[in-house]
């Protein structure tokens, strides 16, 4: 099983975003299970939520303790949390950051990819200036960076669960997906 972390403020779609993951890997023909913590729910407040994926039906129905993979939709964040004292060795680390992978300050066990998802929903005006809403382009660059789910499988999983400007999700998720630094074979 694999099982994935995603840290965001509330309005930038973390929740949104581990129902899209589930569905693609549905589509792929893997279990899954996407559960969020219920909390204070508001625009700006921090949100956590969990995904499941498994070969075998997903019974478990807690909270993820010891992820595999974390994405983390606001850099700023990581000034107050700590993803990694719990993250598994080897895990990827996906940052929604405009700095490249070696200038974040991750211990050297863990692979850490970042990607500009704030700039690339902007240019798909995908909420505002003040609030972009990065969910989509971050699972983009999540896709390209482990393989867990394909490109083509988290596109339509947009396509589908996007509750607004379905192919401006589509093009922010497929743009992340070529824009991801820290991915497999990059130099």
């Amino acid at each position: 099983m694999v099982e994935i972390c995603f840290h965001g403020r509330g309005g930038q779609g973390a929740v949104v975003a581990g129902q899209m993951l589930a569905v693609a890997a549905f589509r792929e023909g893997k279990h899954s299970q996407s559960l969020s913590i219920p909390g204070p729910e508001r625009r700006g407040a921090p949100v956590v939520s969990f995904v499941r994926i498994d070969d075998a039906p997903v019974r478990l129905k807690c909270r993820i303790y010891k992820p595999d993979h974390v994405i983390v939709l606001d850099a700023p964040l990581l000034q107050y949390i700590n993803i990694t004292g719990n993250l598994n060795d080897g895990g990827w680390i996906v940052v929604n950051s405009n700095k490249k992978p070696e200038e974040m300050e991750f211990p050297a066990k863990f692979k850490v990819a970042t990607v500009d998802a704030n700039s690339i929903a902007l240019k798909h005006r995908l909420g505002t200036a003040q609030a972009p809403i990065v969910n989509t382009a971050i699972l983009g660059a999540f896709a390209k960076v482990t393989g867990i789910v394909g490109l083509e499988a988290v596109s339509e999983a947009v396509r589908q669960e996007a509750p607004a400007k379905k192919e401006e999700n589509v093009a922010a998720t497929r743009d992340a997906y070529g824009l991801v630094r820290g991915a497999q074979g990059e130099e």
